[in-house]
């Protein structure tokens, strides 16, 4: 079982590590609309992901269709709203934070994945009924604590944070719920969904196709390297944790982009920030700990047994 649970956690971490780099490549294609970023991300993504299933995967996407077939009708029902939910929070968490990076702050959107897991967390205790242990509460009220340090700056920048955090904690506790089917080809569906909803939107707002080879590269690294490979973990991940520890995981995420924004793009940190920050990796540690035991157990066995 700890070797399982260190396979979903791993699954759950690398994501958040990935994220915290996407600042990098929406601030060199800065100069193009925030919507039409949005547009190729996903039109991208759906003819890459759908390729990938039709000549990899059909398989599992016939005992996925069966399987549909074969439940309930108010199982099939549920699934249904559970992915146009679902797909509706992951579209706006999308929008939302490209649109941060771009034209409101780096600070701003790396901030929203600071409030994200207590919204998460606290969905998940509620909706989901996931118990927290006295431990992980300690955690958040931790966590808490260094998101009252950063909220000291601007209110616009505060706000845009909850937004974009209360759309992805919607999106986490959502598909934690929807079990049964293959993530990926879940994953698929809420892409073309997507792209159905944006369609129109993108109709009435073409003025062009974008003939830029740095914008198409950097489309290409952020629908493969940025969406598709992240999102699959992470829904793989939540087969075997709760959303409320793949939830404390976001802060993976702005702990990394904090450092590019300081190291990288050479934004400034104050002292609050430097000690909220702090606590958010000490919150982290606490809220996994018995996972963190869990592998360091692991590893003396195995040692053990090579010696």
């Amino acid at each position: 079982m700890a070797k399982s649970n260190i396979r979903y956690l791993l699954a759950g971490f690398i994501p958040f590590v990935i994220w915290g780099c996407f600042a990098i490549p929406l601030r060199n294609i800065k100069g193009f609309p925030s919507e039409e970023i949005l547009y190729y991300r996903i039109f991208t993504s759906l003819i890459l992901i759908w390729t990938l299933i039709l000549l990899f995967r059909r398989k599992q996407l016939k005992a996925d269709v069966s399987y549909v077939k074969a439940v309930s009708k108010k199982q099939q029902t549920a699934y249904v709203w559970q992915i146009l939910l679902a797909t509706i929070f992951l579209t706006l968490n999308w929008y939302s934070f490209i649109y941060a990076v771009n034209n409101v702050s780096l600070t701003s959107a790396a901030f929203a994945y600071m409030v994200c897991p207590l919204l998460t967390a606290f969905g998940g205790f509620v909706i989901l009924k996931e118990q927290l242990s006295p431990l992980k509460l300690i955690s958040l009220g931790v966590a808490l604590i260094s998101v009252v340090f950063l909220a000291t700056g601007s209110l616009r920048d505060v706000l845009w944070s909850v937004v974009i955090a209360a759309f992805y904690a919607g999106y986490l506790v959502i598909q934690r719920k929807m079990q049964g089917i293959d993530k990926l080809n879940v994953l698929a569906v809420q892409f073309l969904i997507s792209c159905l909803v944006l369609l129109p939107f993108y109709i009435y707002q073409y003025q062009g196709f974008p003939d830029s080879g740095w914008f198409w590269m950097h489309i290409l690294i952020i629908a493969v390297v940025f969406t598709i490979i992240p999102l699959f973990l992470s829904l793989y991940s939540l087969i075997g944790i709760p959303s409320s520890t793949l939830g404390i995981l976001i802060y993976i995420n702005p702990i990394i982009a904090f450092a590019i924004a300081v190291l990288y793009f050479g934004e400034v940190m104050n002292i609050n920030q430097v000690y909220a920050y702090l606590l958010l990796l000490f919150s982290v540690i606490l809220f996994n700990w018995n996972l963190i035991k869990e592998i360091f157990s692991v590893k003396t066995e195995v040692g053990k047994g090579i010696s």
